[in-house]
């Protein structure tokens, strides 16, 4: 069934179409809205009170000042120096047995306001009157001179790469952990092999010695981190939850905590009694390599293979700020003895920052090789050791490379094979330790013979051009 279309006049259409498209463009959105008389006196006395209202005052005192100033040109001559002198005060002011009485106008300006003015003003003067002085290019200020380190002791007895080392508190001795799978206990004094320790069935990457307790605490590529009571030389405590190979280890100083991390991207913080494993540390990328531990915020500092460094807000649980200034794997931390700060090693640059959010301080160049490990005293010297076998020592205020060395290899060993892995100070910090690819354990010394006169500070004042990362 079809239904009946009606048929309009042309005229009926165009006048329809005319009137749609009149519909259409009569409102005009953008239009700005019509004038409110009452609106726009409010908003001009809302802006007059905000703005000028301490100055408010004086417009009217200024009328008042002006009507008074005419009523007295139409005053007669004998009176006009009275009548002037009434004319240039403000309308609340008297003027009797000469003194002036000053009573307060109606809207009241109070002291502060007052010294508010004058302050702004004062330094408004200041900042226009200060001379403008050229600044001057940044100088590298001159290092201080360190003595340079010779060695002095090669120890000999691991039957694989030397992986870690650690001091115990007293000083006497020192731990190492090799890819023999052995934990070696050495004398400080003669060197001489004092205890080996068998237990993990893999290579021992990392060791730490409590200062507060009689344990030595290890962990390795078998994913096991053991604890050993060394009044009993034996294992008591296994920590068990890496997913992976357990790269390294440290103790928090004050607090029964410990905190290892590794190759499953993870920092893990455990009990050191109950053997529970507190919290995961997670959010790295890849493999973690380095854990450092302190007693001022932040509590955990992490470097991995990600490139990025990791400060972590231990009581939080989570990440306080993340570093991402390296280009390439980041491999070993050192913090610094007495002061807020610490450096961080990868093969692009040798970076130190500033605690407690990682500002970055400056870069210390010229390693150009894989940094495998850090070692920092009190004294100001960094020591960097790679996977070539050099060990580069810096002055850690200016970031200047005072000594390049690179121990000979044991006899036997190929040339190749002088990676340095590890390294410390000793707790006098006159003994730094290294740990080898050649199997041995190296100990240097500081040169006493040597004199500012004999090792000058080859060193040039240069203008800085500081690198922002």
């Amino acid at each position: 069934m079809t239904e009946d279309i009606t048929k309009h006049s042309m005229h009926t259409l165009v006048f329809r179409s005319l009137k749609r498209s009149h519909d259409m463009f009569i409102t005009d959105h953008a239009a700005p809205l019509p004038e409110n008389d009452a609106v726009t006196q409010i908003r001009r006395k809302v802006k007059a009170l905000s703005e000028y209202g301490p100055v408010l005052h004086m417009a009217t005192a200024k009328k008042k000042h002006s009507q008074a100033g005419s009523n007295a040109s139409n005053i007669p001559n004998g009176n006009a120096h009275s009548n002037q002198s009434l004319a240039i005060m403000a309308p609340g002011e008297s003027h009797e047995n000469g003194a002036i009485n000053v009573r307060a106008p109606s809207q009241h300006v109070g002291q502060r306001d007052i010294q508010k003015v004058h302050e702004t003003n004062k330094a408004l003067i200041a900042a226009n009157t200060r001379p403008i002085v050229p600044r001057k290019a940044q100088i590298m200020p001159k290092p201080r001179w360190h003595a340079p380190w010779k060695l002095y002791r090669v120890i000999s007895g691991h039957l694989g790469w030397v992986r870690c080392v650690a001091f115990e508190p007293g000083n006497e001795w020192f731990a190492t952990g090799s890819n023999d799978r052995t934990i070696k206990i050495w004398d400080l004094a003669n060197g001489k092999l004092k205890l080996s320790l068998t237990g993990h069935i893999s290579s021992v990457r990392g060791l730490i010695v409590s200062a507060r307790n009689p344990y030595l605490f290890s962990c390795g590529e078998d994913k096991l981190v053991k604890c050993w009571d060394l009044e009993q030389n034996k294992v008591v405590r296994h920590y068990h939850g890496h997913l992976s190979a357990c790269y390294a280890i440290d103790l928090h100083p004050t607090i029964d905590v410990l905190v290892t991390c590794g190759r499953d991207s993870s920092a893990r913080v455990w009990d050191m009694r109950t053997k529970a494993n507190i919290m995961t540390l997670s959010g790295h990328t890849n493999t973690v390599a380095d854990v450092k531990c302190q007693s001022a915020q932040p509590e955990v500092i992490t470097a991995s293979h990600d490139c990025t460094v990791r400060l972590w807000d231990l009581a939080a649980g989570k990440t306080r700020s993340v570093l991402t200034n390296h280009k390439k794997s980041v491999r070993a931390l050192a913090l610094h003895p007495t002061q807020y700060t610490f450096a961080s090693g990868a093969p692009d640059n040798i970076k130190q920052w500033k605690f407690p959010d990682g500002d970055f301080l400056q870069n210390l160049s010229g390693h150009n090789a894989i940094v495998n490990c850090l070692a920092l005293n009190s004294d100001g010297v960094l020591v960097s050791g790679a996977d070539n076998g050099t060990v580069h020592l810096w002055d850690w205020r200016t970031g200047y490379n005072f000594q390049r060395t690179k121990a000979p290899v044991q006899p036997g060993s190929l040339d190749s094979e002088s990676g340095v892995f590890a390294m410390a100070f000793d707790r006098s910090e006159s003994r730094l330790v290294t740990c080898e690819a050649d199997k041995t354990i190296k100990i240097y010394k500081e040169d006493e013979e040597a004199t500012e006169e004999s090792h000058p500070v080859n060193w040039k004042p240069e203008i800085v051009r500081k690198k922002r990362f």
